[in-house]
């Protein structure tokens, strides 16, 4: 079953695309979004090939807020069609479990923000225009799964100092954690690609990460970044 809207959304809304199997969840989590004057349920859909139908006919969806767990076409599954077919599009997965599993590979997915089916209204609105501002959002059993799993050599031991980072380069780290491209760091700190991918380098090295989950990890650990 899927929906859209009457008449076209005021341009200053954040149009979003909701994917869930359970007709029940779907209108609950409509429900808690629709009465917020700056989102907009674009479109639902009960299912990850219908989601992707939706939003070729609705190219003005910002944010999807995804079940993990579907048949046919599961969350992780939806989130890297979506990625891969509509890359401007942030998305949110919804899941009643938060194991190191399921949430490694919402991240390898692309998926923007994680939380349980258990959040609030309010924590659930503020997921959804953080993402849509192009930052990440984990809700607290997530975060802490997610420092429990840490990816860290044994070799660095349990004393291990954090890299010392510049000021521009926690700057750029920061927004590295919220899926900003090279172009978008650069317009946003008024420097060319260039010196950001020169800072981009020196932070992986400096980091000894070798992918961003990896740096997203350790920055978590050594707290150099917020989510």
């Amino acid at each position: 079953m899927s929906s859209a809207p009457a008449t076209s959304p005021p341009p200053d809304t954040i149009p979003v695309l909701l994917v869930d199997d359970h007709q029940l969840v779907l209108e609950g989590v409509r429900v808690l979004l629709q009465n917020e004057p700056d989102l907009h349920i674009a479109a639902t859909a009960s299912s990850g090939v219908e989601a992707l139908r939706q939003l070729a006919a609705h190219p003005e969806v910002r944010v999807a807020v995804v079940d993990l767990n579907m048949p046919q076409m599961s969350g992780v599954q939806l989130t890297q069609a979506i990625r891969a077919s509509h890359p401007a599009v942030r998305i949110i997965v919804l899941s009643m479990f938060h194991d190191h599993t399921s949430v490694q590979e919402v991240l390898a997915a692309g998926g923007a923000g994680y939380l349980l089916k258990n959040t609030t209204a309010h924590e659930l609105t503020a997921a959804v225009r953080r993402v849509a501002a192009g930052r990440t959002y984990f809700n607290a059993e997530v975060g802490a799964t997610l420092l429990e799993h840490l990816d860290v050599p044994a070799a660095r031991g349990a004393a291990e100092q954090p890299a010392t980072l510049t000021a521009r380069e926690q700057e750029i780290l920061q927004l590295i954690a919220g899926e900003y491209s090279n172009a978008a760091i650069a317009e946003k700190l008024f420097i060319s690609e260039r010196t950001v991918e020169t800072h981009r380098r020196n932070i992986f090295t400096k980091t000894k990460s070798k992918s961003i989950i990896g740096l997203i990890q350790y920055a978590l650990k050594h707290k150099l970044i917020r989510l």
